[in-house]
């Protein structure tokens, strides 16, 4: 067992309600109370604030110049971006599921934004905005956002990748100072044209930034706690003020009052501006979905909720558009910066907001002296992280590659739009071939028992009316007149599916041959159906009792019934010797267990399944009662064992595991009742090879009735009689085993007991006096071996 430490950053998040609010607090959907919320930022400044303060401020200087860039680069008013930053910050922090999300303007939309202004306008370009925050709205209260992530991450990833490059050839337009072009093939032949006669100024501020921003990740950790492109920026306009007076500087076009409230109704076909909208809100959606999902693994506090994230960001897009500000998604480089920062709670986005907001009102003239070419070498570093190496690997290894191939294409030949769709369609066709391309192995098993030929054709994977030619064609190659198992090891099989293999077999058995059918996965509406009925487990045959897939008819090629355990052992021969091959030739010179487990013998206590193990892991000690006799009562058949694998295998940790409903210690419970209490359970026959056995449970028997604090918490918890002695029995055996292995060898070797209840499959530890569930703080405690 392993524990992952996550960043401190996130050990106490908090979720959807006010800073420091337990997850989903509050009326659903509304504010609180002004007495909760008092109660919450009291406590926020005693518990978080000292966390969210500083990483808001991080957070802060990383959006500033990305806001300004992402503004210039979508050809909207540069004070677009920086209401973008403070509405998503603040908004979306409140409202939103996402509670170490910081939402703002982002990359991703920088194409589709640019394509809405050169179409519609910026005006209407806010308004559109505005209406695709509305749809978000619908989409989040109808619990529609989780849906947005069922995409190709292959398409999203070459979305990305397309976006990247378009960006990338934008801004090499104005790094040698010239304007970025509404295409990619514009961009191109501007770039060509550009070349021959650069503006050195233009391009100086621009490689400065992106030399600094190459060489920022290699300095030292004091100095990288500063924010690259802060750094990058701000240096390069320090450096344009002494020495590049002719650079083209940002123009925020007056205070960003001023700008607030630009918004006029669109003008064009409905369908246009339906489609415009649309386009906004599902990428927006996407993004912010897919960015919360990455931002979870890195913290281990609350989970997001996506739903209600679509909703904050909707509200933040309805207030970002009607102010004349950019689109709003969740981002992931700010995000993960927050993350990293240390950020505990929402609030962290929230005051990262508020503090753009004070940059953006009261520091104007300090905005204006940023050399655009500055931004674009940000943006040109920020568009080549989106196209990433390892996407392209990925996609080549799941045969995809020309799905992503065809996405960036179509985003940079055509629009955003439309090259995602052509990758959708791509993932949708070949998910329709995968599933016609249903493999189906048909091969000779050697003779049956009546002397004919054993063939054995085993199909694997989803088998749906796609897959009907492929599944005709293959069964047709099996010789008339022989005997065939036909191993159905499937996950789905439609009507279908099933009408044609079950038409084959009468058509087959007509001629003269016999046809078994098996399955390990559905076989049908009325299969699955009885598997529901039964409360069957849908798991490998390895794992599962013989009733649970054996069907219990006649051994192939005869009508004598097969027993189980023939079939199970022919099963292991067919599909589980060839995979373990490789672990038993490791295995094959010596073992090196990890763990001896003393278990009852009783046949539903399974060790290797409890403890999730395999060949080689445990050294397995199993007798009746899981009980340890004293030296001498049992010529060394449980000490000895145990003292082998700790001296002679170097197993440092020894479980002692009993259970539920055990047999033993009812048969223990009786014969102490029926001799006596002062006689015990010696008052078994001695004749009797069970009833000597059961003499070793004495000890336990007496602690038992003598209140042992492990019997006592039992019978508090609720537990009746016999198992009270059951886990009693365990802490007895751990005492014995103490004695067994002595002062020396408990300096290396840890004891752990486990109880095993029968009705519910849950296993519990022994803690102090009593038995107590598997916490996480338990399994921590396990994963340290903590005794």
């Amino acid at each position: 067992m392993t524990h992952t430490h996550a960043p401190p950053a996130a050990h106490s998040a908090s979720s959807a309600g006010s800073p420091g609010s337990p997850a989903g607090s509050g009326p659903p959907g509304g504010l609180p109370s002004p007495r909760d919320l008092g109660r919450s930022l009291t406590g926020w400044a005693r518990r978080d604030a000292r966390f969210d303060v500083p990483a808001s401020l991080v957070v802060f200087l990383v959006a500033v110049p990305l806001s300004l860039g992402i503004a210039v680069a979508s050809g909207a008013p540069v004070a677009a971006g920086l209401i973008a930053a403070a509405v998503g910050g603040i908004l979306a922090g409140i409202v939103g599921g996402a509670p170490l999300q910081v939402s703002g303007p982002a990359a991703g939309l920088t194409v589709v934004v640019a394509e809405v202004v050169a179409e519609f306008g910026w005006e209407a370009t806010c308004a559109i905005t505005a209406m695709a925050g509305l749809l978000q709205l619908v989409l989040g209260a109808t619990r529609l956002g989780r849906y947005a992530l069922a995409i190709s991450p292959t398409v999203v990833a070459a979305m990305l990748a397309g976006i990247g490059i378009s960006i990338v050839l934008g801004q090499l337009n104005v790094a040698l100072g010239s304007t970025s072009q509404p295409s990619a093939w514009a961009n191109l032949q501007s770039i060509g044209s550009s070349l021959l006669s650069p503006d050195s100024h233009a391009l100086l501020a621009a490689t400065g930034v992106v030399v600094i921003l190459l060489l920022w990740p290699r300095m030292p950790a004091r100095v990288r706690a500063v924010p690259g492109p802060l750094v990058a920026v701000t240096l390069l306009t320090l450096m344009a003020a002494a020495w590049l007076p002719d650079a083209e500087r940002v123009d925020l076009g007056g205070a960003l009052l001023d700008q607030i409230g630009t918004v006029a109704m669109p003008e064009g076909t409905p369908l246009a501006v339906a489609g415009a909208v649309l386009t906004v809100a599902l990428i927006a959606s996407v993004e912010s979905l897919l960015s919360a999902v990455a931002i979870d693994k890195l913290h281990d506090g609350p989970r997001a909720r996506l739903d209600r994230e679509l909703v904050g960001q909707g509200v933040a897009n309805t207030a970002s558009g009607a102010l004349g500000g950019l689109p709003v998604t969740g981002v992931i480089v700010r995000s993960a910066t927050n993350v990293a920062a240390g950020a505990r709670t929402r609030a962290s986005a929230i005051l990262h907001g508020v503090w753009v907001l004070v940059f953006a009102l009261l520091l104007v003239g300090l905005v204006e002296q940023i050399p655009l070419a500055a931004l674009a070498g940000l943006l040109l570093v920020m568009g080549t992280g989106l196209v990433k190496p390892a996407d392209v690997r990925r996609s080549r290894a799941r045969g995809e590659l020309w799905i992503y191939v065809a996405t960036v294409v179509g985003v940079l030949a055509l629009n955003l739009v439309e090259g995602v769709l052509i990758g959708l369609v791509g993932a949708l066709l070949l998910t329709l071939w995968r599933t016609a391309q249903v493999k189906v192995d048909v091969r000779e098993a050697g003779p049956a028992p009546d002397g004919r030929a054993l063939w054995v054709v085993e199909v694997h994977g989803s088998v749906s009316f796609l897959a009907l030619p492929v599944l005709a064609r293959r069964l047709a190659t099996v010789p008339k007149g022989q005997v065939v198992e036909v191993d159905l090891l499937v996950d789905y099989l439609d009507p279908a599916a099933r009408d044609q293999i079950d038409d084959w077999r009468s058509r087959y058995e007509a001629q003269g041959g016999q046809v078994v059918v098996e399955h390990s996965g559905p076989a049908g509406e009325e299969a699955a159906a009885e598997r529901a009925a039964k409360s069957r487990p849908v798991s490998p045959r390895a794992w599962l009792p013989w009733g649970a897939w054996q069907n219990g008819g006649a051994e192939l090629g005869t009508t004598t019934p097969a027993h189980p355990l023939a079939v199970g052992v022919r099963e292991y021969h067919r599909r589980t010797s060839a995979s373990l091959q490789p672990v038993y030739d490791e295995l094959r010179e010596s073992q090196a267990p990890r763990a001896a487990f003393l278990g009852c013998v009783d046949s539903r206590l399974v060790p290797n399944q409890l403890t999730s193990s395999g060949p080689g892991d445990l050294f397995t000690i199993r007798t009746m009662g899981n009980l340890a006799p004293a030296d001498g009562d049992d010529d060394g058949a449980v000490s000895a064992p145990v003292l082998y694998a700790v001296d002679q295998l170097g197993v440092e940790v020894v479980v002692v595991c009993g259970h539920s409903g055990c047999g033993a210690m009812t048969a223990a419970v009786a014969s102490d009742e029926a001799a006596g209490p002062a006689a015990g359970a010696a008052g078994a026959d001695a004749s009797d090879p069970v009833d000597r056995w059961l003499r070793h449970a004495a000890p336990s028997v007496s602690a038992w009735r003598a209140q042992h604090p492990v019997g006592a918490s039992a019978a508090a918890a609720g537990d009746g009689e016999v198992d009270q002695l059951a886990q009693v029995n365990v802490a007895v055996t751990l005492d014995r085993l103490r004695e067994v292995l002595g002062a020396e060898r408990l300096e290396r070797v840890r004891l752990v007991g486990l109880f095993f209840r029968i009705d519910d499959g849950s296993l519990s530890v022994l803690r102090d006096d009593a038995f107590v569930d598997l916490t996480d703080a338990e399994l921590d405690r396990l994963a340290h071996l903590a005794g």
